[in-house]
């Protein structure tokens, strides 16, 4: 193999594990906003879940769709803000 083609393996090996990791990232925000909801718990704005979910499907990006890192990180933060305003009974505040 030249150094083109293995340098075009590895640029979609590398997008396939950015993808993967979005996609995990899409699922996990998915199933915590449906477990809140369930546990009657706010799961904050509808909009950032939304966006988030937007954000990973529409075409329009920050980045070129191949490097998925933008799209990861608005995942995360759309977790991230999916936290409960208070704690669930028999957990622990950090201190």
């Amino acid at each position: 193999m030249d150094t083109t083609t293995t340098l075009l393996v590895i640029g979609a090996v590398v997008a396939a594990a950015l993808l993967a990791v979005a996609v995990g990232l899409l699922v996990r925000l998915v199933r915590a906003r449906r477990t809140l909801r369930r546990a009657g718990l706010p799961t904050g704005p509808r909009w950032v879940f939304w966006g988030a979910v937007a954000y990973l499907l529409l075409p329009a990006d920050l980045l070129p769709d191949p490097v998925y890192l933008d799209d990861i990180g608005v995942l995360v933060l759309a977790l991230r803000s999916l936290r409960p305003a208070r704690t669930l009974p028999g957990e622990t505040t950090a201190p």
